[in-house]
């Protein structure tokens, strides 16, 4: 995984993830209480933050050496550095294994080196992954869920897909939680913890004929959006009277900043409806 986020950028997205962590940990908490945490691809350590503060005993984050202390929002001696394309050497199994967001970043050829080291983890696993178009920093393996389901398969892990019902308008949640968070159990450990499952009509179904891959409207909307700026500006491009070519190329950049600038605003009304 390379050295893809700055302090910058997660000073950018601190409030956006830490207000998703805040919305979906007590749904975990109440159906599957947890004392000791680990999170793979931590980042800053917000989500392991959030354990903590909601009464986790202990926390452990791994990420790359790019995440350096002073990005670190946890105690540094609950952070270890590593390349996360390799096996982690850590002999210790946790109640809850954390890895958001963090999978698309590895190889294909690593996704499954990836996915041996958080079973080896633990028995419960809170797991989500771009999917293909998503868009973001060095993503290069978006997957629809059901690569990383087959490859949990593999391993005799279940998936569970009872927190997006839950959070899928609840627009204090980033729309990429919304769209890809999930839950994978060990089977022998799911026929003895009967609380993960015990509503059943709070989960949606993933057995071979469900739709466990989904488009949220928060992305659609924003690609749309996306797009539909890159249009008017390509449609006066052709106007030699509106703009010259030459500042159209100049342009393209705003394209990002003008979705930076929705992003925020949308997280920023739902923060404080």
């Amino acid at each position: 995984m390379q050295n893809s986020y700055t302090e910058d950028f997660y000073n950018y997205h601190a409030q956006e993830v830490r207000h998703s962590a805040e919305q979906i940990i007590p749904l975990i908490l109440e159906k599957f209480p947890c004392n000791k945490i680990v999170d793979v691809g931590c980042g800053d350590g917000t989500w392991l933050k959030v354990f903590k503060e909601l009464g986790a005993e202990e926390i452990l984050g791994f990420d790359g050496d790019y995440v350096t202390p002073n990005i670190l929002v946890i105690p540094q001696e609950n952070f270890v550095a590593c390349q996360l394309n390799k096996p982690l050497k850590i002999q210790k199994v946790f109640d809850l294994v954390v890895s958001l967001e963090v999978a698309e970043h590895l190889s294909d050829e690593s996704a499954e080196i990836f996915i041996d080291s958080l079973t080896k983890l633990g028995k419960v696993i809170l797991f989500s992954a771009a999917i293909p178009d998503q868009g973001g920093v060095n993503h290069i393996n978006e997957q629809w869920p059901e690569y990383w389901v087959n490859l949990f398969q593999k391993k005799d892990y279940v998936v569970l897909d009872w927190i997006r019902p839950k959070i899928w308008n609840n627009n204090s949640v980033a729309y990429y939680y919304r769209q890809n968070i999930l839950m994978f159990v060990e089977k022998n450990y799911l026929k003895n913890n009967n609380s993960l499952v015990s509503n059943t009509v709070d989960i949606w179904k993933c057995d071979d004929s469900s739709c466990i891959s989904v488009v949220h409207p928060g992305l659609y909307i924003d690609t749309k959006s996306e797009l539909r700026y890159v249009k008017n500006e390509l449609e006066k491009a052709t106007n030699p009277q509106k703009i010259s070519l030459l500042n159209m190329i100049k342009l393209f950049p705003k394209v990002i900043i003008s979705s930076m600038k929705r992003r925020i605003n949308f997280f920023g009304n739902s923060f404080t409806s």
